[in-house]
């Protein structure tokens, strides 16, 4: 019997720690008062949000150095199920999860359908693999996928993500997630208009393939491991691509794929306007595409993404439903633990955004005043809002405190026990 952290654990750590929430919770609600805001209406939002956890998530990564498992890793889609269920026991953020394949192939998707929703969990986007060779793979990708010079090579890629679109369908998943390592290494290596040429020719074959209820996610990447030029390495790329392909293609922002210094809310703010915004990849860096867990780095910058879809939303902007995914990864931490707090992240970030005063904010920028406006998005963020989080988790059957609760439980040992180790390598990149 596969082990699962018992609710009767979850109730007996919330019991001592109930007093001083409820405490809490009250000087939040009265502080919020004195603003004008109900905390009452903005705990059921809380409540309602969710961010898909990715497979490959629960696994340790690695960098191209080294790898460094740890103990009770899973060694399948199934058991990294159980892995995505236990941060939704505790969290009760992430009602989803985002399969890859080939990493998370079976036999039977029926089965696999099934026991994702007896752990209580559906299925977000579906995401290829062209940036790898896989075993028995009669072409390479060494040199491009979707964009190589080789037509062959391009097929065996769109025939790729054409399977994932029919598993998707077995899974109930409403969108393809396409990210290529496509590009060049040297000046000169490859004709810069004709793979750009060749990318919408393949993502067009692809996107033919579309369900008529289904998304195209398109994700960019400024560098790596194409080190001078990336086909899709910008959001201006990804929307030239969306734009060209037709109004189920969108673009995917993913919070570590820019260049240092980028304005990230700014690209949201247009992405919304234009109506391409799909959704987002969250993580956190520092110098380049760490995947550091969510927050970790820059909690104001998350914050600031979402004052812009707090924005978005009240505006009622045309097209407006982007999809949240966590994708990180994890090489010193426990991967459960860093993708509960993470989840907490980007739902404190998106609950501070909720605060904001946003009448008052407008007044502030029709009147061009600056220092004003900019502590009205402050106080936001300044503000304390995990009472709300921790109260949204307790509504829901959730953990107080996940982690506390998680390593109290033992998850990580019993697994150990369950799942056999898994041999280190020399490299690998999740």
């Amino acid at each position: 019997m596969s082990y699962r952290i018992a609710d009767a654990l979850i109730a007996e750590v919330d019991a001592r720690l109930a007093a001083a929430h409820e405490d809490e919770y009250g000087a939040l609600a009265r502080k919020l008062a004195r603003r004008g805001l109900d905390i009452e209406a903005i705990t059921p939002e809380v409540e309602a949000f969710g961010v898909a956890v990715p497979t490959w998530g629960v696994g340790t990564g690695g960098t191209r150095f080294a790898r460094f498992p740890g103990v009770g890793e899973p060694r399948g889609i199934f058991e990294k199920l159980e892995d995505c269920a236990t941060i939704q026991q505790l969290t009760r953020l992430t009602p989803t999860c985002s399969p890859h394949f080939p990493w998370d192939k079976v036999a039977d998707y029926r089965e696999l359908a099934e026991r994702a929703k007896a752990l209580g969990l559906g299925f977000d986007a579906v995401n290829s693999n062209t940036f790898q060779d896989q075993p028995g793979q009669p072409l390479s990708y060494k040199f491009g996928s979707l964009t190589h010079a080789e037509r062959a090579v391009r097929q065996q890629a769109v025939t790729h993500n054409l399977e994932c679109i029919e598993i998707g369908l077995k899974l109930g998943a409403k969108a393809l997630t396409v990210w290529i390592a496509d590009g060049s290494n040297f000046p000169g290596q490859s004709n810069l208009n004709q793979v750009f040429d060749r990318y919408l020719e393949s993502a067009g074959e692809i996107y033919g393939g579309l369900p008529d209820d289904w998304r195209l996610f398109l994700e960019h990447k400024l560098y790596e491991p194409a080190f001078y030029s990336t086909v899709i390495a910008d959001w201006g790329s990804s929307l030239m691509a969306a734009q060209a392909l037709g109004p189920k293609a969108h673009c995917l922002v993913d919070l570590g794929h820019h260049a240092p210094g980028v304005n990230i809310e700014q690209i949201v703010a247009r992405l919304v306007r234009a109506g391409k915004l799909a959704g987002f990849h969250f993580n956190d860096s520092k110098y380049g595409d760490d995947d550091l867990d969510s927050g970790a780095i820059d909690p104001f910058r998350l914050f600031l993404v979402f004052n812009e879809l707090v924005e978005a939303r009240a505006r009622q902007a045309p097209g407006f439903d982007p999809a949240y995914m966590l994708d990180q990864s994890h090489n010193v931490t426990d991967p459960i633990e860093s993708l509960m707090q993470s989840a907490i992240e980007v739902a404190r970030a998106y609950t501070q955004a909720l605060i904001v005063d946003r009448a008052a904010l407008r007044e502030a920028q029709e009147a061009s005043d600056a220092l004003g406006a900019h502590l009205l998005l402050k106080a936001g963020f300044l503000t304390d809002v995990s009472p709300i989080l921790a109260e949204a988790r307790r509504r829901q059957g959730g953990a107080l405190d996940p982690v506390a609760v998680y390593r109290k439980a033992g998850y990580r040992h019993a697994k150990a026990e369950e799942r056999p180790a898994v041999a280190g390598s020399s490299s690998g990149i999740v």
